[in-house]
């Protein structure tokens, strides 16, 4: 099932979501030009790795480019292929807009970091000596996720839903489409052998709940 829009109009203009994008696109672009070596050096440099983060581990001086908790903030905004980041991209394009609109610029700003983090320790947490980096928005995302269903759960989003080699478009209520993105992380994280590469499930269940828990206190004071 994958999302294509959502019927939820906005009142501004979601400048932080598209600095995100726009961020998010040029560092892509930038990895790419690297080539593989280069590419790989930047992961391990600036992505986040939890065995280097709690001390456990150290990289090479010529890797160290920022300090190693800087990483968590750093990693958000690199990605392992196109796919990885035009899958999280999309996302933010259509649920990004209504949670900053609702919150205002600079709340969504620390709310997006506050999720990012959150995602990132919920992944490193089990198994701090991992030397494996993890990379992506998709943590953050899964916060800006989390906040749309508490906030819009009725909304309508049109979904393309493949089968066999049709694409079948439909609208569904926002808390279907995203509780069963949802689920679906969470039944990957329980089955993901815990000291596997891969995709970071716990941090996408990780990044929605924060999502669900800070929303209310971001909204606080703001218009309905």
């Amino acid at each position: 099932m994958i999302p294509l829009r959502d019927d939820n109009p906005t009142s501004t203009r979601p400048l932080v979501t598209y600095a995100v994008i726009g961020l998010c696109a040029v560092v892509f672009l930038w990895q790419f030009t690297l080539g593989p070596g280069g590419n790989e050096a930047v992961v391990y440099a600036l992505g986040f790795i939890p065995a280097v983060v709690f001390g456990i581990d150290s990289l090479p001086e010529s890797l160290v480019w920022v300090p190693a908790p800087v990483t968590v903030f750093t990693s958000m905004f690199l990605h392992g292929g196109l796919l990885h980041l035009a899958g999280n991209l999309l996302y933010l394009w259509i649920f990004g807009d209504n949670i900053e609109d609702r919150m205002g610029h600079g709340r969504f700003i620390l709310f997006y970091v506050l999720c990012g983090v959150a995602a990132a320790l919920a992944q490193a947490l089990p198994e701090t000596g991992s030397r494996i980096p993890m990379i992506g928005a998709s943590g953050a995302i899964s916060g800006v996720l989390g906040a749309y269903v508490v906030l819009f759960p009725r909304a309508r989003v049109l979904v393309a839903i493949p089968i066999f080699i049709v694409l079948y478009t439909v609208r569904l209520p926002a808390i279907w489409v995203l509780g069963l993105w949802f689920l679906g992380q969470l039944m990957s994280s329980a089955m993901m052998a815990s000291a596997g590469a891969g995709v970071a499930f716990r941090a996408h269940v990780g990044g929605f709940v924060a999502g669900v828990l800070l929303i209310g206190l971001f909204t606080r004071g703001r218009r309905g």
